[in-house]
């Protein structure tokens, strides 16, 4: 069934000869969701006059695989998480798109020049965003903490901790909490030793851990105090923050990646996901996500920025993060998330 939707038609129904068709656009919902709605989705409507249907998930890749599985394809573009493109190009949920017809800037700097190089490195997807996993807490409860080691620290900082139920990041996390350094935590992720050593660690907070599922939770805890602090998607606290929410941003050990625009295998609406990705991906629309304080995949778009954006955006703290490594969770993904749920059964 799909979920969350939302029809946006256009007045001008032959503006196009796109325009007689649905097309079916998923992504996260919340304050993300509202400003790709208003920056993207909108425009394209107006533009083209093609009625889109707006959905949100919570990520991963299982619905896609489901989808793809039973040839019972439901969405035609979707907002994937970097750390998820490289498993599911591979598995082959995701159309390979023709990055050489992308647009210029509007600078007129050619599209291979103007994006980041990251946001054209698969040929699954285009990018969309820089956004951030962060931790986040309530400053109403007194001082939080400062550090990954203070997120885990459950003597010093105590209270229930809101963590995202999956092995990325929060492995990661708890090998950096562990004293390995960021630049190391693949390799040693990669070590049966090293999974080992990072579930022991999550052990140490495991008691005092919320576990949710959507990123849109994550604020929804800090507010009714479900959890003292919390594991989030930056733009999704600096929302709130925005909206008058007591809550502060660590940066420290924050895992960066990017959010492409992909389009899923086998859709009938391939010509129409491909314009709107080319639409969804120029100076203008990528500019206006410094709404929720993501980052835009192009240099031009991100010279449009104000200077008193910019420092709110994960670029300005690329030297406290970490690179999501989205090879590494193809590769590992699968076992790893079994060995995770394995481990919150114990």
């Amino acid at each position: 069934m799909k979920k969350h939707l939302t029809l946006l038609t256009a007045l001008a129904l032959t503006a196009s000869p796109l325009a007689a068709q649905d097309l079916t656009v998923t992504s996260f919902g919340g304050a993300y969701g509202a400003a790709q709605k208003e920056h993207m989705i909108d425009p394209f409507v107006a533009e083209t006059g093609m009625n889109i249907l707006f959905e949100d998930y919570g990520g991963g890749i299982a619905e896609m695989k489901a989808q793809v599985e039973a040839n019972n394809i439901q969405w035609d573009v979707v907002d994937v998480e970097v750390i998820d493109l490289e498993r599911a190009c591979s598995e082959g949920y995701l159309e390979i798109i023709d990055q050489s017809v992308l647009p210029d800037g509007d600078d007129g700097t050619p599209a291979a020049e103007d994006f980041i190089p990251d946001a054209l490195a698969n040929e699954c997807g285009v990018g969309n965003i820089v956004w951030s996993i962060v931790f986040a807490y309530n400053t109403e409860n007194g001082p939080g903490p400062q550090t990954i080691v203070d997120f885990f620290d459950t003597e010093a900082f105590p209270g229930k901790r809101g963590l995202r139920k999956r092995p990325q990041v929060n492995m990661e996390w708890a090998l950096i909490a562990d004293g390995v350094a960021p630049e190391d935590v693949y390799q040693v992720l990669a070590t049966e030793e090293g999974q080992a050593q990072a579930f022991a660690k999550l052990d140490t907070i495991k008691e005092d851990i919320v576990w949710y599922d959507s990123w849109s939770q994550a604020p929804v805890l800090l507010n009714d105090g479900g959890a003292q602090m919390v594991q989030s998607a930056n733009g999704r606290i600096f929302a709130a923050i925005q909206e008058g929410s007591p809550f502060a941003i660590g940066w420290d050990s924050h895992v960066y990646d990017l959010d492409v625009w992909a389009i899923m295998r086998g859709t009938p609406n391939m010509e129409a996901a491909m314009e709107f990705i080319k639409f969804a991906t120029r100076t203008v629309p990528l500019s206006g996500m410094q709404d929720v304080a993501y980052g835009p995949t192009r240099r031009s778009a991100q010279a449009l920025l104000p200077d008193s954006v910019k420092q709110d955006l994960p670029t300005a703290h690329l030297d406290e993060g970490l690179k999501a490594d989205g090879v590494f969770w193809a590769d590992f993904g699968e076992s790893l998330g079994e060995k995770f749920n394995e481990w919150l059964l114990q």
